[in-house]
């Protein structure tokens, strides 16, 4: 679903009664989001027992999806500013203190990926390329891989890569449900290697597969995907699935792999289509997936994966506004999905403080959220 367009800026934290506002490039204080406050009301954000929520980073604009680079940093897309920053915690005490621009002039960068001394970023037209070159943490070189995605519907592009050196990037719909005209959209798209040549359809039929995640064992590529609007507030399901070279996965005719659409499907409209790995609560609006391979949480989260829904804009009853967490034994779920992170959303009075978007698992094992709404990098870490 498209991000909103007006981003809050900045944050207020509670500590001992005194309120102190944080704006980026400022010293960011260790601060528990059981304390954070802000005009728009911050809600208390629930963990399972033992783990631990902070703010890491304040002041973002829109921030998107997140990456540890190979300099430790936390890289950011931070969409409404059009740039990406790093963010170093480099006295080890869980908040950003370093905030640092590595490019800027981007067109609304929403996902990027580091590969062989490179950083590969997703913009609505394509893929950009950025390389630091002297190594003074900014990005002297920058080289337009790709410039000729159609634009309109569904913006962002998600970029990654195969085990094997192939660059894949997810295209969305330009509509809710209709016949594309152009095959590259509801698609995800496989290119040769970093270079950007020998573009195809990898696998078609996903309306809007925003997040991307390679399984560590196995090297599946894994992907949310985010189903159509109007059927009503269950239907059709959110789907998390493997996206392998060739499959259809149904979209616009048949969705999740067993329903078929009012309008374009009919008698074998689910013929040959995939199935989900797992199908979610409609509207959640699932982004951003990551596979937890530190070792800083309990065994039992070890190869799990987390997903961050964003959000409801269009259910009678607004739902998602949290981080899930489903249990996997190798690539095979192992229980259902499970809540991990909640309290984005006042059930009571239904307003939204903060929608989850982008993941990332830190060198220290901690698990990374940003908040395109309220402009915000959680850090949630585990205590024994």
């Amino acid at each position: 679903m498209p991000a909103r367009k007006t981003w809050q800026r900045g944050v207020t934290i509670a500590i001992g009664g005194l309120l102190a506002v944080l704006t980026l490039g400022m010293a960011l204080r260790q601060t528990s989001l059981e304390t954070l406050a802000s005009p728009a009301g911050v809600s208390n954000l629930r963990l399972p027992p033992g783990f631990v929520a902070k703010v890491f980073a304040a002041g973002l604009d829109g921030p998107r999806f997140i990456r540890f680079g190979p300099d430790g940093a936390l890289y950011v897309a931070e969409r409404g500013a059009d740039r990406i920053v790093a963010l170093s915690d480099r006295n080890g005490d869980g908040t950003a203190e370093v905030v640092r621009v590595f490019a800027d002039r981007l067109d609304h960068p929403h996902s990027l990926v580091f590969h062989r001394e490179a950083w590969y970023v997703g913009v609505p037209r394509g893929v950009i390329r950025l390389v630091d070159e002297d190594g003074d943490g900014k990005a002297e070189q920058r080289e337009v891989l790709i410039d000729n995605y159609p634009t309109g519907g569904h913006s962002t592009r998600t970029v990654e890569f195969l085990p094997d050196g192939r660059m894949v990037v997810s295209v969305g719909s330009s509509c809710n449900n209709c016949v594309e005209d152009d095959q590259r959209r509801a698609a995800v798209l496989v290119y040769e290697g970093a270079s950007a040549r020998g573009e195809r359809v990898f696998a078609r039929g996903l309306r809007n597969a925003v997040g991307l995640a390679i399984h560590p064992a196995s090297g599946e590529l894994w992907a949310t995907n985010n189903g159509r609007d109007w059927l009503g507030d269950e239907l059709p399901p959110e789907a998390l699935y493997v996206v392998r070279d060739g499959l259809d996965y149904g979209w616009p005719r048949c969705h999740n792999g067993t329903i078929a659409d009012p309008e374009f499907g009919g008698p074998g409209a689910c013929v040959g289509v995939a199935a989900p790995v797992v199908n979610m609560q409609a509207h959640s609006a699932p982004l951003g997936l990551v596979f937890y391979t530190g070792t800083a949480f309990p065994p039992e989260y070890r190869g799990d994966l987390f997903i961050a829904f964003h959000g409801s804009w269009n259910r009678s009853v607004p739902t998602g506004y949290k981080i899930v967490r489903l249990p996997l034994d190798g690539s095979r779920p192992r229980a259902p999905l499970e809540d991990f992170a909640t309290g984005w959303i006042d059930e009571k009075n239904r307003s939204v403080t903060g929608r989850p978007v982008g993941l990332a698992v830190g060198p220290d094992g901690a698990l990374y959220v940003s908040d395109d709404k309220a402009g915000l990098v959680y850090r949630i870490s585990y205590k024994r």
